[in-house]
């Protein structure tokens, strides 16, 4: 449980610090068995266990997620929360 408070924190401290960047990965996270778009280079590192990137957009990303096996299919309230978030 602290592994997962402490990969969420520093998940979220670097996407709010790169957001400049504009560049976009897909995450793999096996602690919540979902895909996660990001704005930094992932670490490949404990519960994250495959990055695809970078996307020049988050469309890109979006698209390039939904073609990766590994990524389960977002469920229409997750969508409309996420395409409501960026």
């Amino acid at each position: 449980m602290k592994r997962l408070i402490f990969a969420c924190s520093l998940l979220l401290a670097s996407e709010t610090t790169s957001l400049a960047d504009g560049l976009f990965w897909v995450v793999g996270n096996r602690a919540t068995g979902k895909c996660n778009i990001v704005t930094s280079n992932p670490v490949i590192y404990g519960d994250v266990w495959f990055g695809d990137g970078p996307y020049k957009s988050k469309d890109d990303a979006k698209l390039a997620r939904s073609t990766i096996r590994a990524c389960p299919a977002l469920s229409p309230e997750e969508q409309k929360a996420e395409d409501s978030a960026g």
